[in-house]
């Protein structure tokens, strides 16, 4: 029996881990086939080139601890994707998209930053409908501590999650791989604390029964 495939967008390193670490390190438990593809990140002329390179190994040794062997680094410097002719970031997908033929993509919801909805609405073309892509099963939207949740109500979209995986046993291996981002998820920012992120795990799963758990948009779901 074939290896279920699953791949996901990241706007940014540490965006894994805030919006589905969880999920990650249980799919890889069931020996399902990840691939992580990170698009942007702290790079010039905004930030210093040492800062991607420190935010890059926090990356690396997150990934470590989650079980993800698969995944590169597009290297498109954070906020500036808008720079880059649509047509040629909807090509760079594609080509993750194609080579690897996932069954389930994940991408980020369309939320407060700009990376981030330049990012979905790039998934949603390489994720279409068409033959081309018939091997895709499942498309669904994660939500990331705290950008998603700065959209103004009522008049942006709202993360209304309709999928929840339960994360009792793997809430310790999201945490700790959290843990590798010194540099982004500390005590002076805590809407990305570890406090933060384990109360909402708690919130999601206590919306259905469990102790911990991540949430989820479907977008698309065949099977």
């Amino acid at each position: 029996m074939n290896k279920k495939k699953v791949l996901i967008f990241c706007p940014h390193p540490d965006d894994e881990c805030l919006g589905l670490g969880g999920t990650i390190a249980k799919y890889i438990k069931s020996d399902f086939a990840i691939k992580i593809c990170f698009i942007s990140g702290h790079l010039p002329p905004l930030y210093n080139k040492n800062d991607f390179k420190k935010i890059k190994k926090e990356s690396e040794n997150a990934l470590k601890i989650l079980g993800v062997k698969n995944y590169n680094f597009l290297e498109i410097p954070a906020t500036k994707i808008n720079e880059l002719p649509i047509s040629d970031l909807n090509s760079l997908l594609d080509k993750e998209v194609f080579s690897f033929k996932p069954n389930i993509v994940f991408v980020p919801f369309p939320d407060r930053h700009i990376d981030h909805k330049l990012i979905f609405e790039s998934c949603m073309v390489v994720t279409r409908p068409i033959e081309r892509y018939k091997f895709i099963e499942n498309v669904a939207a994660y939500e990331t501590l705290s950008e998603t949740h700065w959209n103004a109500p009522f008049i942006e979209p709202t993360f209304s999650p309709n999928w929840f995986v339960e994360i009792n046993n793997e809430i310790k291996t999201k945490i700790e791989a959290l843990k590798c981002y010194k540099s982004q998820i500390n005590s002076k920012n805590y809407s990305r604390s570890i406090e933060a992120v384990k109360s909402l795990a708690n919130f999601r799963g206590s919306q259905n029964g469990f102790k911990f758990a991540e949430a989820f948009q479907i977008i698309r779901k065949i099977n």
